[in-house]
C-alpha cells in the first residue's frame, strides 16, 4: 500500500483533492464525486496526447486514492456496478494484479482474460474478443498486447473505456505515471529536475512513455544507452530527420558515468536476455561493466538522488543487488503507488469521461 500521500505544489495547484470528512469513510459511500466532475477523456491510450494539467490531475487524484488505501477497510463503492475486465496477450504480475486490486478497492467487477486458456488460442481475432467482451457488459478493459497501436484498434472497435497497460514497444502510460507520481512525491516539483533513463531505450515502451511525462512535467531528461539500443531518431545525424513520431528532445549519451554525475533520479530499464544473446549486445558481464547502477555509480549522483526501475529486474545485470534495495532505492514504492494511480485512472476514465 501507498504509505505516505503526496503533498506538493505541483498537485494541488492542478486539482487539489478535497479533505474527506469523517461522515464519508463509511464503505457504503462513494466520496469521490466531485474529483471526475470535470474530466472529460474516455481512454488512457498514451501520456503523449495528455496535458500537463491533466497528469497533474490524474496523479492529484492518486492523492486521494492513497487515502483510501489507508483506511484499516480500504474499500470504495465508487465504482459499484462496473465491470472492468483485464485483457492480458502478456505476461504480467505487477501491472494486472494492481489493476484487478484497484477496481476492487473502487467497487467494480473485475474479470481477467487472458491470451492463454481463452479462444485467441482456437484463433479468436482480437476484434471479435472485444466485441465478446462488448456483448456482456464491459464498462472498461485494461488491456496489455504485443502489438503496438491495438488499443487504439480497441478504442474504435467498442464504445467501453480503453486503458493501455503496455502495447508492443510504443506505450505503458500507467507506469509513467506511477514513476512520476513517485518523483513528485520525492522531489514536489519536476522543473529542472535532472533524471536518467539508461539501458534498451530502442525497445522500451516504459522509456518511451516517461520520456513525454517527464518533459512535460519540466525535467532534464538523458537517455544513456549503447547505440544499438537507441531509436533511429536519437543517433548521430538525426535532428535532419523530422517524423510525427519522433520523441521529445532529450539529452542522448552512451557514457553512463559521465551522465549520471549530478543526477537527481536514475532508472534502469531491464536488458532482455535476447538482446544480450544477438548482435545488439556482446554479454551480459560487458553490458553490467559500463551500462550496470552500481553503488559507486549512484555515488557521482546528486546527494539527494533516487534509484528506480519499472521491473522485473535483473539484479546483477542492469543493477546491482546492493543498489536495489538501498535507501535510495524507490523500486518497492513505484509497485506500491502503482496501486493507487490505477485507481485513479480507472475512476477518472469511468466516473468522469464523456
Amino acid at each position: 500500500m501507498v504509505a505516505e500521500s503526496l503533498d506538493t505544489q505541483s498537485l494541488d495547484a492542478a486539482a487539489p483533492a478535497p479533505p474527506i470528512a469523517e461522515s464519508d469513510r463509511s464503505p457504503a459511500r462513494a466520496p469521490f464525486d466531485d474529483l471526475a466532475s470535470d474530466w472529460l477523456l474516455r481512454h488512457l491510450l498514451d501520456v503523449d496526447t495528455l496535458s500537463r494539467d491533466e497528469i497533474l490531475r490524474i496523479l492529484s487524484t492518486a492523492n486521494a486514492m492513497a487515502e483510501v488505501l489507508e483506511r484499516p477497510v480500504a474499500r470504495t463503492p465508487a465504482l459499484r456496478g462496473v465491470t472492468v475486465f483485464n485483457l492480458f496477450y502478456e505476461a504480467s504480475t505487477r501491472t494486472r494484479s494492481s489493476f484487478e486490486l484497484a477496481g476492487k478497492i473502487l467497487g467494480a467487477d473485475v474479470i481477467n482474460v487472458s491470451g492463454s486458456g481463452s479462444s485467441v488460442e482456437k484463433g479468436e481475432s482480437l476484434v471479435e474478443t472485444l466485441n465478446t467482451l462488448a456483448a456482456v457488459g464491459a464498462d472498461a478493459v485494461v488491456m496489455r498486447h504485443p502489438a503496438s497501436g491495438a488499443p487504439w484498434l480497441a478504442a474504435r472497435t467498442i464504445d467501453g473505456h480503453i486503458i493501455n497497460a503496455g502495447d508492443g514497444q510504443h506505450a505503458h502510460p500507467t507506469q509513467a505515471l506511477l514513476d512520476a507520481y513517485i518523483l513528485l512525491r520525492e522531489f514536489g516539483d519536476l522543473g529542472g529536475r535532472r533524471i536518467v533513463i539508461v539501458g534498451d531505450i530502442l525497445h522500451s515502451r516504459v522509456a518511451r512513455s516517461n520520456i513525454w511525462s517527464l518533459t512535460k512535467l519540466g525535467a532534464e531528461v538523458t537517455v544513456v544507452a549503447p547505440r544499438p539500443l537507441l531509436p533511429a531518431s536519437m543517433t548521430a545525424g538525426a535532428a535532419e530527420k523530422e517524423h510525427p513520431l519522433s520523441l521529445p528532445n532529450v539529452r542522448v549519451e552512451s557514457d553512463l558515468d559521465e551522465a549520471i554525475v549530478g543526477a537527481d533520479a536514475v532508472m534502469a530499464l531491464r536488458i532482455q536476455s535476447e538482446r544480450l544473446s544477438g548482435k545488439l549486445l556482446p554479454s551480459s558481464a560487458e553490458y553490467a561493466r559500463r551500462y550496470q547502477l552500481t553503488a559507486e555509480r549512484v555515488a557521482q549522483a546528486a546527494p539527494q538522488a533516487i534509484v528506480m526501475h519499472p521491473g522485473p529486474m535483473n539484479e546483477g545485470v542492469e543493477i546491482a543487488v546492493d543498489v536495489a534495495h538501498s535507501s535510495q532505492s524507490r523500486i518497492e514504492a513505484q509497485v506500491s503507488a502503482g496501486l493507487a494511480v490505477r485507481m485513479a485512472v480507472l475512476f477518472l476514465l469511468i466516473r468522469g469521461g464523456a
